[in-house]
């Protein structure tokens, strides 16, 4: 691939990341939800069309303007077909001439405002309860975050046959119960509230901590978890945001700390070895902006819980003035508001700073027949480093081998490889 086709691609992927949720959510509202899959034929029929055209003529001076204008006129084509065609696609007409005439006003549809509440009603729409938990989040990541089928199967460590039965199902959920394109009234929305957010947060942790190519933080999925959430603290349909601002507050403090997480030879820090001075902190001053609304509202969520455990780390001058007691007493919180043996996992690791990495082991092995621990490396990877740290080199290197076996990624499984290494020299 040339340096011009490499540069047109990248520009496409950005594209691609940035606007396609934007635009399915759009013509999703166009077509009708039972219709959704034609929505996101006519936006990736756009940017191919977009590579096709760009790789002679070059990339326009406002490639997100071209894309939407090839969007638009497919639109018109789809609806002019569907006309012609009333046997098949009486719903695709009749949803459009609602609005009087094929010379509706698509410059409107395609608005700032329009955008963010056609992306709002996606996210509901998504979120179904007629539509299984499992189908609901993947989803709204295929179709709202432009997901491929690979990162959704990566994302819930299972098959990609699996995520593809579940796209099938809940798009036949949509067209069968006929779900509505619109934001729940008050009697539904917190249910389908906490759905949209537990999406929100997968994405966030996606480029977090991608298990996909090469790069070890997806900075683009990160910012657009964040727009999301915004987007939703932003909606006037929402009048109780205490667990959005939380999640907000939470994904503000982990993204101030991007450029402190990667050394000059791409390895993964931790906090005790980050440069705190490379942390974020208009970000930092951002997530306690958010913390402090949420915690405002006298309600109390996970969200809240992991943010403020956060800003705990964020606000430490320095490792060793971590304040362990304070994250201790907020992970023993957490546990009795949503147990869970990650919580259990994480709250191991500060007995060991509080205590000892005897005590923290003990912890472990009352979790360690748990389900969701045995296909999760950094279960392995944490008992491994606590088993080193009590002086017990041969557990700690049985420990990353097992990690070494589990299907995580080419990233994480090069990060047990430098474990490896590094243990088997000092032992």
């Amino acid at each position: 691939m040339s340096e011009a086709d490499s540069a047109i691609h990248g520009q496409i992927d950005h594209i691609f990341r940035h606007e396609y949720g934007k635009l399915v959510a759009i013509l999703t509202k166009t077509f009708g939800p039972a219709n959704m899959e034609l929505a996101e034929d006519v936006v990736q029929e756009a940017m191919l069309d977009a590579i096709r055209q760009w790789s002679y003529e070059g990339i326009p001076q406002n490639p997100v303007g071209w894309i939407y204008k090839v969007a638009r006129n497919k639109t018109i084509n789809v609806i002019k077909q569907a006309q012609n065609r009333r046997e098949k696609n009486d719903k695709i007409v009749s949803t459009f001439q609602t609005d009087n005439t094929l010379d509706i006003d698509l410059e409107a549809l395609f608005s700032n405002q329009a955008i963010a509440d056609d992306q709002l009603r996606m996210m509901f729409t998504c979120c179904h309860p007629s539509i299984s938990a499992d189908s609901q989040v993947a989803l709204t990541l295929k179709t709202l975050c432009g997901f491929s089928i690979p990162e959704i199967s990566q994302a819930f460590l299972t098959s990609e046959e699996n995520i593809n039965k579940r796209l099938v199902r809940a798009r036949k959920t949509i067209r069968e119960a006929e779900v509505p394109f619109e934001v729940p009234d008050i009697h539904e929305l917190g249910f389908r509230l906490s759905r949209v957010l537990e999406t929100i947060y997968l994405l966030f942790n996606e480029g977090y901590q991608a298990t996909e190519g090469n790069e070890l933080i997806r900075y683009e999925l990160c910012e657009e978890a964040i727009r999301l959430a915004e987007t939703v603290a932003s909606s006037q349909h929402i009048s109780d945001k205490s667990e959005v601002f939380a999640l907000l507050a939470l994904m503000s403090f982990n993204a101030s700390r991007f450029k402190a997480r990667i050394d000059d030879q791409d390895n993964l820090l931790n906090l005790e070895h980050q440069d705190r001075k490379k942390w974020n902190q208009e970000l930092i001053g951002k997530g306690l902006q958010y913390l402090e609304f949420s915690a405002s509202q006298q309600k109390v969520s996970e969200y809240q819980i992991l943010a403020a455990i956060s800003a705990h780390h964020c606000t430490a001058p320095n490792y060793e003035s971590t304040d362990w007691q304070g994250i201790l007493s907020l992970y023993d919180l957490l546990l009795q508001l949503s147990p869970s043996p990650l919580i259990e996992l994480n709250r191991a690791v500060v007995i060991s700073k509080i205590n000892s990495p005897g005590e923290a082991l003990e912890v472990i092995h009352a979790i360690k027949d748990q389900e969701t621990l045995k296909a999760y490396p950094p279960y392995f990877t944490t008992t491994a480093e606590l088993f080193y740290q009590n002086h017990q080199p041969e557990q700690a290197l049985k420990h990353l081998r097992q990690a070494q076996k589990i299907p995580f990624g080419e990233n994480y499984k090069y990060l047990i490889t430098r474990l490896l290494e590094k243990y088997s020299k000092k032992n």
